[in-house]
């Protein structure tokens, strides 16, 4: 059965397997994982490593040349073998016949002066049932790495934070998880920033967004915030940060248009007497959040909301290059429509025509 990233360092303490399998699409957890193999690799003498990367091109003999061959420079090496993802919705295996028999040919005989790291990001669950993979599970040890949601995310982000010697509140794990949106690199960088512009202690959601507008360079999380808050001002002087820095558009769009969905959402819901408290948990807008998301939310009429949400959809189009226009303006313009004052709603429809 496959282990967590979680449980690796305690099974590469207790000694090495002679090959190891890491699946799962989430990049920082796979290179976390793959990071620990090499490095208790090292530390059990497998100085010498090779890489082979999987291709259309790949020949599998060339793997078993590899695990065959002997080294001029150390005794014990590590061949690490990144096989491919297929392309969505391919009905190629990635390993394919060929690839299957080479490994596990290895497998049923491996040698103890090699070590095998298989990197596979793109195995699905259904691929873990493949022989060569039970072969695999047989003589080493399968890491399946996940993108954790909900609780489990929470208590992922809680633990990093209390390895950068922070005790965070639950309220500052539940604004990081909605500032990263499931991006675990992105939380690492956070972490690490924290890290940086604070003292280890007790951390609540007051100092971390402190530590962020203490920050000297603006994010999308900064215009989006401002624009909630109805801060026109500070949203054009974030637009013009954020383009002279070069800020993707596609990241700047996203980050707004999450803004304009949960509160079109909300508005829908209120005009069919529909009660907000589960619709807040699902956006994840936590306590000391949402008296700004209810100010905004009286602010702007549903109407107007839509309104945004078409100007969202041109937006997408233009970056795409399958629409005519500038990018950065209809950005500006979402943008200032989000941070409208009450009285503009009433401009809902004159707005999509200028996005």
């Amino acid at each position: 059965m496959p282990i967590a990233p979680a449980q690796l360092d305690q099974r590469l303490a207790q000694g090495l397997a002679p090959v190891y399998l890491l699946v799962g699409n989430e990049p920082l957890q796979l290179g976390e994982a793959a990071a620990a193999v090499r490095a208790a690799a090292r530390q059990h003498g497998f100085s010498e490593r090779e890489v082979l990367e999987t291709g259309p091109e790949f020949a599998w003999s060339s793997l078993a040349g590899a695990l065959g061959a002997l080294s001029l420079f150390a005794e014990r090496r590590m061949i690490e073998l990144r096989i491919a993802a297929t392309k969505a919705g391919s009905k190629t295996d990635a390993v394919g016949r060929e690839g299957s028999e080479a490994i596990r040919r290895y497998v049923e005989q491996p040698s103890k002066d090699v070590l095998l790291l298989i990197l596979a990001p793109g195995l699905d669950w259904k691929a873990l049932k493949a022989k060569w993979v039970q072969a695999v599970e047989r003589v080493g040890l399968v890491v399946q790495v996940r993108e954790p949601q909900g609780r489990q995310l929470d208590q992922w982000l809680a633990g990093r934070l209390r390895g950068a010697g922070f005790v965070p509140s639950a309220e500052a794990v539940s604004l990081l998880a909605e500032r990263v949106e499931g991006n675990l690199l992105a939380a690492d960088q956070e972490i690490a920033k924290l890290a940086l512009a604070l003292e280890p202690g007790p951390l609540d959601a007051e100092g971390l967004l402190a530590a962020v507008a203490d920050s000297a360079r603006y994010g999308v999380f900064d215009l989006a915030d401002a624009a909630l808050a109805g801060d026109r001002a500070r949203v054009v002087r974030v637009l013009e940060v954020l383009r002279a820095e070069g800020t993707a558009e596609p990241l700047v769009l996203w980050a707004l248009a999450r803004e304009v969905r949960k509160l079109a959402a909300l508005a829908f819901a209120r005009a069919k007497r529909q009660p907000l408290g589960p619709l807040l948990k699902a956006h994840q807008v936590w306590d000391a959040r949402r008296p700004v998301v209810m100010a905004a939310l009286e602010r702007l009429s549903l109407a107007h909301l839509w309104a945004l949400l078409a100007c969202c959809a041109e937006a997408d189009l233009t970056i795409k290059g399958r629409a005519k226009g500038e990018p950065w303006p209809l950005l500006g313009a979402i943008a200032e429509g989000l941070a409208a004052p009450a009285h503009a709603r009433i401009l809902a429809g004159e707005r999509v025509k200028h996005c």
